[in-house]
């Protein structure tokens, strides 16, 4: 009897020394700020990245919209002497949406930053960002896409696929994200994305695009989740379009879900944006891809975007499209007009390891870096175009996924890595490089002669009319004639 008593009492014992192991942990996670007042915390590339950068973030109370920002440097606890800055405060939906524009920063320079309300003295936990480097210098970011949660779990553990991809890139200078932050679009949604990989997004730069889960019908989110420059275009309800200087590369951000097809004020910026940069490495952000062996290929408004995007992307001498959409891992070979161009390889050393080079390449490679969240398809080898043959990989590992570039001079180096997330603990248990490329362009960037091309609605509305049904027609074609294909070889 007495055995058995000591049984018990040693059962219940455990039990509690393992809820003491547990609550800490829980509570030790990291906060956007001590009370939960403030959420949603997000700094983003607006403009000039040496000098300036969007902050936004959520309060579910109207109150003050401040900044306070000083060099890493020169912090010692205390926020006196820092830059002050301060913004708007607008409802939407059941919080407050607050934005602010930190400029006139210091290139090169690493910050720490807190948002809150200064009349009251309510302060976020503290972020860090850093500014781009004035001149050229070797650089590296993260790129992932399509997190894209329905349920706390599952933002738990995209959380955890960011984080392992901070520790593989603790130097990168920003995250990009193809889009499809969240699935369903609510505030819920919303408060989990930016909760669960908060320790992330309080200390790095973003640089987002607009996927169809917060595009399409779900009007104005996107624009109210982050502080972007919108300098480029009129119309913000689908997204928002952008680009930026880093070093010596320019990036353009592109919002697909502006179509059917992708307006003309767009496609005229982009050529305007691309052909006045002369910086040597070009890259272009967007969320649906043009090459991709996912599910969506087929769909009308991908067959109708790739018709009108994927000819002027040939154009403008782009060396990377990043995209989202498809949840699946691809990247072509160097393609052109549909074709895989001829393309001379060297092997060098560099930082101690061999890397194998396409030199001076012709043509672009277009990656998508898979799911960095758990809603994965397969590969699909029906598609209308000419997608897997141009492809040098297409392949379903069935694990998160996040990538890495790094530009350094006239070096890209990409690399593609897989995440192996417990489904218990929802905390990452190792990583595994899938996937590598690298380019070496000896030519430096120069921009071209063109013709400023009109992106106001006025100038474009007769194009822009024109263009649907021609799109319409397009497709309607295409499917007629490769559908019967299709079905025939499934």
């Amino acid at each position: 009897m007495n055995k058995k008593l000591m049984r018990i009492i040693s059962a219940v014992m455990a039990i509690c020394l393992l809820a003491c192991m547990i609550v800490p942990a829980a509570s030790a996670m990291p906060q956007e700020s001590a009370d939960g007042s403030i959420k949603r915390i997000s700094v983003v590339i607006n403009g000039d990245a040496k000098t300036r950068r969007g902050i936004c973030w959520y309060t579910t109370e109207k109150c003050g919209s401040d900044v306070e920002v000083m060099p890493l440097a020169k912090y010692n606890g205390s926020f006196d002497g820092a830059l002050k800055f301060s913004g708007t405060c607008t409802k939407w939906k059941e919080n407050y949406c607050h934005k602010v524009l930190a400029e006139n920063l210091e290139p090169d320079t690493k910050y720490v930053y807190r948002v809150g309300d200064a009349s009251t003295g309510i302060w976020s936990n503290n972020g860090t960002f850093e500014t781009a480097c004035d001149g050229e210098e070797p650089f590296s970011f993260i790129a992932l896409a399509d997190v894209q949660a329905g349920n706390e779990i599952n933002f738990t553990k995209s959380g955890a696929v960011q984080r392992t991809a901070m520790q593989v890139c603790p130097d990168a200078k920003f995250l990009m994200n193809a889009g499809d932050f969240v699935n369903d679009c609510n505030d819920q949604e919303w408060d989990w994305f930016y909760e669960k990989s908060c320790d992330t997004l309080m200390n790095i730069t973003m640089a987002p695009t607009a996927g169809n889960h917060e595009g399409n019908l779900r009007w104005g989110w996107f624009d109210n989740m982050f502080n972007l420059d919108k300098s480029a275009g009129w119309n913000h309800i689908t997204g928002v379009y952008y680009s930026f200087d880093y070093s010596n590369a320019h990036i353009a951000v592109l919002n697909t879900n502006d179509m059917y097809p992708i307006s003309e004020e767009q496609i005229n910026w982009l050529q305007n944006d691309m052909n006045s940069s002369d910086a040597q490495w070009k890259i272009i952000l967007m969320h649906r891809a043009c090459y991709s062996a996912g599910k969506n290929i087929n769909k009308p408004d991908t067959v109708i975007m790739r018709k009108r995007l994927l000819p002027i992307i040939d154009s403008l001498d782009i060396d990377v499209v990043i995209n989202g959409h498809d949840h699946m891992y691809l990247r072509t070979y160097q393609v052109k007009d549909d074709k895989i161009q001829p393309t001379e390889y060297i092997t060098e050393n560099y930082k101690g390891e061999e890397i194998t080079y396409a030199l001076n390449p012709e043509g672009t490679v277009h990656i998508l870096p898979n799911t960095a969240g758990t809603k994965r398809y397969g590969v699909h080898e029906d598609a209308m175009e000419p997608i897997l043959k141009n492809s040098a990989v297409a392949a379903q590992p069935y694990k998160s996924m996040f990538s890495t570039f790094t530009i350094d001079g006239d070096r890209l180096i990409y690399r593609a890595y897989t995440v192996d997330v417990d489904d218990e603990t929802c905390e990452a248990t190792g990583y595994e490089k899938f996937d590598e490329y690298a380019i070496k362009k000896t030519t430096k960037g120069e921009a071209k002669e063109h013709e400023e091309l009109p992106t106001d609605f006025l100038s474009n509305f007769t194009k822009n009319v024109v263009n649907v049904p021609v799109a319409i027609v397009y497709m309607l074609v295409k499917y007629i004639l490769i559908l019967p294909h299709i079905i025939k070889n499934r």
